[in-house]
């Protein structure tokens, strides 16, 4: 219980920080994904293209908290345009739940040829 009281006081105190560490992790995760996608273009393996699924189900976790970081420091330096805040974590929300779908798309399809 104290470590994790240790690490959360860490991340607490240097979101600046933790801000620019996850653009970092974001973008690798982002360029794997292109990476895989192109070679899923030429392999047509299922297997990549879930792997490509659930990454990208992570990485737009990671954008919604990384958005949401962004919205509250640009709100403390001035700028309270909360409607293209609002359309920024919106625009994340719709690639999140595209991903959602077509990963219970793919689970309902495996479910049916397993019940033939």
């Amino acid at each position: 219980m104290a470590v994790a009281g240790l690490f959360y006081f860490t991340l607490a105190s240097l979101k600046i920080v933790f801000c620019h560490l996850l653009t970092g992790t974001l973008m690798s995760a982002m360029s794997l994904m292109l990476l895989s996608s192109l070679g899923n273009l030429f392999f047509g393996s299922i297997w990549l293209l879930q792997a490509n699924l659930y990454l990208g189900l992570l990485v737009m976790c990671g954008f919604v908290l990384f958005d949401t970081q962004l919205i509250i420091e640009k709100a403390e330096n001035g700028d309270k345009d909360y409607i293209w805040h609002c359309i920024d974590l919106f625009l994340d929300f719709v690639t999140l739940f595209r991903k959602l779908m077509m990963i219970l798309a793919l689970n309902e399809k495996d479910q049916k040829k397993e019940k033939k």
